[in-house]
């Protein structure tokens, strides 16, 4: 799986949203705890708000939150308002793929990594982020050893 930077950015600019307390947080203050750049966090932003998952205010006491309870808003919800569907081939969803041949069972392949992808991605909310404290699961799934090779 690939992310973009763009979908790193979101998921990071919510996990501020998510953690901060009290008022609206500035695109500035978030751009700057989490060192991204701030024309492109303003369209993140921009993307999150049209998703309904952040509001925002304009004016001095302006700024950013989250739309919803931070254990409503998955991580698959960010990424899916900011990229699109979480698997796709060549830009299609893999139910409208097909193959012929030797390649056929690939379609299945596919649909069952979306699914793999979803059981984690919606499992985790932003309240799991913002705790530190992720879903047994997932934790079991990033201590086996074999997680953390990479080029496999």
């Amino acid at each position: 799986m690939r992310l973009s930077a763009r979908v790193d950015y979101a998921l990071r600019a919510a996990a501020e949203l998510a953690a901060a307390s009290g008022g609206p947080v500035t695109a500035e203050q978030l751009a700057r705890a989490q060192a991204i750049p701030g024309k492109f966090l303003e369209n993140i932003l921009t993307q999150l708000r049209r998703a309904g998952l952040v509001r925002s205010q304009r004016g001095p006491v302006g700024g950013y939150w989250l739309a919803r309870a931070a254990g409503e808003i998955s991580l698959a919800d960010i990424i899916r308002a900011v990229d699109g569907p979480l698997a796709n081939v060549r830009g299609e969803r893999p139910e409208h793929v097909g193959y012929e041949g030797a390649a056929r069972s690939l379609q299945e392949v596919w649909i069952a990594l979306r699914a793999s992808e979803r059981s984690i991605l919606e499992s985790v909310t932003l309240a799991h982020i913002a705790a530190g404290d992720l879903p047994q699961p997932v934790r079991e799934l990033a201590e086996k050893p074999e997680a953390w090779v990479s080029g496999r």
